[in-house]
């Protein structure tokens, strides 16, 4: 059986491809939710107190590497973009509605704010943080890829994220947290969660190898980013 044809990104058409729909819903949708489920919980195991959000968010980065792996930058950045949208709509929306007044007798308001009513600081430093962040995961595994000759998956997939919590934990932390908290303790958490976002993705190393391997031969294709614009600020493949 042969296996998927390395193809250069600017000669991949426009469609064709049977599950990129479903990886891109995939990726939006543990974005919102790690965002919204994880965001409003902060767990603590044997005196270790981290959000919990920390156990899923590292997924999106996981999917967004296959994205980028399997289709290309090109159509990564329209999932970041998706991605981008949903999480400014998200924020509007909850603002929004925790802003209508309660209903008579409802009783729910309260908590209902402890969930979504999230600081305009936070929101806006998770936004600014999830776009940098991914679009420089993105571009480091696509130039890796170029780099590698297309060989050791894990060293791309480590090393862009590496570098995208990176960023993405360079930006949010400070951002939304600096003057709030002790100056030490922010760059604490920054790096301790950076630390612990980049061995969650080591430890699914695994699992994106089956993943990736899984789409190639189902899509038949292996896109290396040659010829490809890495400019993030536009959505056309």
């Amino acid at each position: 059986m042969k296996g998927p044809a390395a193809i250069p990104a600017d000669r991949i058409g426009g469609g064709g491809f049977r599950y990129f729909d479903f990886v891109m819903a995939a990726f939006v949708t543990i974005l919102l939710l790690s965002n919204v489920i994880g965001a409003g919980k902060v767990s603590a195991i044997d005196g270790f107190v981290f959000g919990a959000g920390i156990l899923f968010f590292p997924v999106s980065y996981v999917i967004g590497d296959v994205l980028t792996e399997v289709y290309g930058y090109a159509r990564a950045r329209r999932c970041i973009w998706a991605g981008f949208g949903a999480m400014i709509f998200l924020a509007v929306m909850s603002a929004v509605v925790v802003a209508m007044p309660p209903a008579p007798g409802w009783e729910g308001q309260a908590a209902y704010e402890a969930v979504f009513g999230a600081v305009p600081r936070i929101v806006l430093a998770s936004i600014a943080a999830f776009w940098a962040g991914e679009f420089v995961n993105s571009y480091v595994l696509a130039r890796m890829k170029l780099l590698t000759q297309g060989k050791h998956l894990w060293s791309r997939t480590i090393g862009s994220t590496l570098v995208g919590q990176g960023v993405d934990s360079l930006i949010f932390y400070p951002l939304a947290f600096l003057g709030v908290w002790d100056t030490a303790q922010v760059f604490t958490v920054l790096v301790t969660n950076w630390g612990l976002k980049v061995l969650w993705e080591a430890l699914l190393t695994p699992v994106t190898y089956a993943v990736v391997g899984w789409l190639k031969r189902r899509e038949g294709v292996d896109v290396f980013d040659q010829g490809t614009d890495f400019t993030p600020f536009r959505t056309r493949v």
